[in-house]
């Protein structure tokens, strides 16, 4: 198994349609001119976007978090440039990009540091060979502070690694639960 270039993700992403949409380069500025958290193609990732759909956490119903039977009012449902994440609370989102993972290939998520330094953790499982959809984001606030999330922005970074074989069942094959998944999506079992 190998971890895949830039060069690897543009052609995967202009070639087979991996990442739509697709920026090739670093984008740091927005178009204003102003700075924002950069987002899109770096030496050996896809650093990914935060779209505008927010689920915060509150605990104003008093239920238990139960991944078997999960209750969606436990969440409010904002759409905003800006999330504004309670301390020691989490919020869901959505990536703007929508992935196509090939058969040979699992995707790997990491934070980013701009957030990492602020006490911020991005959470998602690894995107299984030909999953397909926009993936959900987990922002978890481990800080005694509210903490802002900027849709639009980079908030993640995606590393490719291609194995030197088909795995034998893909998460198409088996009918992941989780497959085509657009919006952000809540817990299935």
């Amino acid at each position: 198994m190998s971890i895949k270039s830039d060069k690897w993700i543009r052609r995967m992403a202009e070639q087979q349609g991996m990442i739509s949409p697709f920026e090739p380069g670093q984008v740091k500025h927005a178009a204003d001119g102003h700075r924002i958290v950069s987002y899109g193609t770096s030496s050996y990732g896809y650093d990914v976007r935060c779209a505008r759909e927010f689920k915060i956490f509150t605990n104003i119903n008093s239920t238990i978090v139960d991944p078997k039977a999960f209750d969606p009012s436990s969440f409010v449902d904002v759409e905003a440039d800006v999330c504004i994440i309670p301390p020691n609370s989490f919020a869901l989102a959505r990536t703007v990009e929508f992935f196509r993972i090939p058969r040979s290939t699992l995707v790997v998520c990491l934070g980013k540091s701009t957030y990492a330094r602020c006490g911020i953790i991005v959470n998602v499982t690894p995107l299984e060979p030909e999953w397909e959809g926009h993936v959900t984001l987990e922002f978890s606030n481990t800080t005694p502070l509210p903490a802002k999330i900027y849709a639009n922005e980079g908030v993640a970074q995606m590393l490719f690694f291609e194995s030197d074989e088909m795995c034998e069942t893909s998460y198409k094959d088996r009918g992941g639960k989780y497959q085509g998944q657009t919006g952000v999506t809540l817990p299935r079992t």
